[in-house]
């Protein structure tokens, strides 16, 4: 988990602390993602500790795969309150599940590619050059 801090008044430290960028942070507000932030009397914008962690978690959503609309769609269910939070769950479970699968595959590909390298190291110290053990096969 990262320190999130009690507020940050400016996009700029949101965005550091968030690991969006500006320009996205001005896009999820416009598109009612997020919510319009505070503004100082100076016109910046100032972000609450609630606001910041809610960025941080749309940035995993979206990094491991979520759609905009998937999250609008899930921000609406949160505005609802709490009558929603079966269908919260319901959707973060085969979110979840989505990336399990995702993390399946990579490791799997994870695994031939494991495969290969030490088959090249075998043909390095013992070279056959009839040999088949590096085609490209899955094992």
């Amino acid at each position: 988990m990262i320190d999130i801090p009690e507020n940050a008044s400016s996009i700029k430290q949101a965005a550091e602390f968030t690991g969006l960028s500006e320009d996205t942070i001005r896009y999820y507000e416009k598109i009612g993602l997020l919510p319009y932030a505070d503004r100082e009397a100076n016109g910046h914008r100032r972000y609450s500790k609630h606001q910041l962690i809610g960025m941080v978690f749309l940035r995993r959503l979206k990094s491991t795969g979520m759609t905009i609309n998937e999250m609008k769609h899930f921000q609406k269910l949160y505005e609802m309150g709490t009558s929603s939070i079966p269908q919260r769950v319901s959707i973060l479970i085969e979110h979840k599940n989505k990336i399990q699968d995702e993390i399946d595959r990579l490791l799997e590909t994870q695994r031939i590619i494991d495969y290969k390298i030490n088959n090249y190291n075998e043909f390095l110290v013992n070279p056959d050059l009839n040999s088949s053990a590096c085609d490209p096969v899955e094992k």
